[in-house]
């Protein structure tokens, strides 16, 4: 291994942790047990009422034979997702969190991996846990009505005792993204969640008392549970839930619950709140954390947000193996653009994107390869992915990405979505940041189709706003003005929206499958 550049390690002393997840909570039940936990739909329980609620179902898994078993979770942001996955936890058995919008085909290869004996779902999310019993077995538990509701559960469970348990114990068994077509499990201990819960808590740090937290990611996915299950727990804060993302909805939970952490994620979350009939006249001026996240923000959406709220999204960088890996916060400075420096104790190095065993020097993009604390150990059994992707102890994060001479990663692409023109490498990331800066773009996705003749061709999906005149040719003249001409897009085509995946980041593999139809129907 040459040393032409050197790793970059992350410095600072994250203060000190509880031995568990599951202990952070019973700190919040007991120490706190007055603080409003959990908002919802007009519902609030206190942690006092949630520990009730969590030790009611707890024992119901228990004594139905449950515990230490898996347990699915097929539940939309809520309370009863709060209290099933804490419950799963204090009955000992290992939560398996997983996407409650998939149907049951979608799930089918997942509950072959995760081997559920059981399901803690709700009525709206039911159909396709039940649909699947036949094949595996697994009972169903649906809660939010009867006698499981969370109301019903806090009203006659018992008093909460504190329940240890083991920091490598699992605290929860994640799927990846699935951005390459197959999603991989990972069993996380309660050690390496709490790792990264302190990361978070280090890089952004908040009140001791008194924060009031928004999360918009789904609590299944890595992004989604730090901010909206391990850390507002870990700082006993207030949690507000929204019902899936509607801009307008959060906006005003925002202004009218006094929000301060706001966990928004990808730039198209800060995008649709930008665009909601009210956020220029609402009262945002509670915000003082805004985590970023999940794809590379446009400059300009990040200006928009920081002259309006007069806060900066702070971007950071993980994935569902190892998150956070690194973060914008005021101990290391902000670089717009960037996702910061890497948090205490993770190693950050570039590597060739041919050989991931060469250092790229200083200010060259190649594959981020990172390694820390709360890293995977492996994919749960999957040897030869799991061979692919941890190499010496470093993971191959599949993200393209330089660090700068003052340490500061940029992250430009996925490694598999880099565009081959005439030999010519063409970073997406690149043609969308000029595309962003025409002042009616509102969003833009960057994909590729093979090209006899240059070896792939670049599509431009574009939103533009709705009363604006832009058209194709204006937009072809805009990227001709600003780029290089083999990274001009071949052909730009506007829609109303971008396609999304479920954790709110652009959907390239489905923009591929238009371009595909669209070149197969003209063709």
């Amino acid at each position: 291994m040459t040393s032409q550049a050197p790793v970059v390690h992350g410095r600072g002393e994250p203060r000190p942790a509880f031995g568990s997840v599951l202990a952070a909570f019973d700190h919040a039940v007991t120490q706190h047990a007055e603080t409003t936990a959990l908002i919802h739909r007009g519902r609030s329980l206190d942690y006092a009422a949630e520990g009730r609620a969590v030790a009611e179902l707890a024992g119901w898994i228990e004594e139905a034979g449950f515990g230490g078993r898996s347990v699915v979770l097929l539940i939309p942001n809520g309370i009863e997702y709060h209290i099933a996955y804490f419950a799963v936890l204090y009955a000992g058995a290992t939560p398996v969190l997983l996407n409650p919008l998939y149907p049951a085909p979608a799930l089918e290869p997942l509950f072959a991996d995760a081997e559920p004996a059981l399901v803690l779902t709700v009525p709206e999310t039911a159909e396709a846990a039940r649909a699947l019993m036949p094949r595996f077995g697994h009972q169903v538990l649906v809660l939010g009505e009867g006698d499981f509701t969370p109301e019903a559960l806090a009203a006659r469970g018992p008093g909460w005792t504190p329940r240890a348990v083991s920091p490598e114990a699992p605290a929860a068994l994640m799927f990846t993204g699935g951005t390459t077509g197959i999603s991989k499990a990972i069993i996380h201990s309660h050690r390496a969640m709490m790792d990264a819960i302190l990361r978070i808590d280090w890089g952004w740090p908040t009140r001791a008392q008194g924060e009031v937290w928004l999360p918009v990611a789904p609590m299944f996915h890595i992004y989604g549970w730090l901010f909206g299950v391990g850390n507002p727990v870990h700082a006993a804060a207030t949690l507000v839930i929204p019902d899936r993302f509607q801009p307008d909805h959060v906006v005003d939970l925002i202004a009218r619950h006094r929000v301060t952490v706001f966990g928004g994620g990808p730039p198209a979350i800060y995008q649709g709140l930008m665009a909601a009939q009210d956020f220029e006249t609402a009262d945002l001026s509670s915000l003082a954390v805004c985590g970023g996240g999940g794809a590379p923000f446009p400059v300009e959406v990040l200006k928009r947000w920081k002259d309006r709220t007069g806060v900066d999204i702070a971007e950071g960088y993980g994935m569902t193996e190892i998150a956070p890996i690194a973060v914008n916060t005021d101990s290391f400075g902000r670089k717009a653009g960037s996702v910061g420096k890497p948090v205490p104790d993770v190693d950050i190095r570039i590597a060739d994107l041919n050989d991931w065993s060469r250092e790229l020097p200083t200010g060259e993009a190649g594959e981020v390869c990172v390694r820390g604390p709360h890293a995977l150990t492996g994919y749960r059994n999957r040897p030869d992915e799991t061979a692919a992707t941890i190499r010496d102890g470093w993971v191959l994060t599949g993200d393209i990405g330089f660090v700068d001479a003052e340490g500061f990663l940029t992250i430009t692409d996925r490694k598999k979505d880099v565009i081959l023109v005439k030999g010519f490498n063409v970073f997406p990331r690149e043609v969308e940041e000029v595309i962003h800066q025409h002042p009616d773009v509102r969003g833009v996705g960057v994909v590729s189709l093979p090209d006899a003749r240059s070896g792939e061709r670049i599509i431009a999906f574009v939103v533009v706003d709705p009363y604006a005149p832009t058209g194709v040719a204006e937009l072809v003249a805009h990227c001709k003005a600003r780029l290089v001409a083999y990274k001009v897009p071949a052909e730009i085509r506007l829609i109303e929206d971008l396609p999304l995946t479920p954790a709110r980041k652009l959907d390239r593999i489905a923009l591929r499958r238009q371009a595909a139809e669209a070149a197969e129907a003209a063709a």
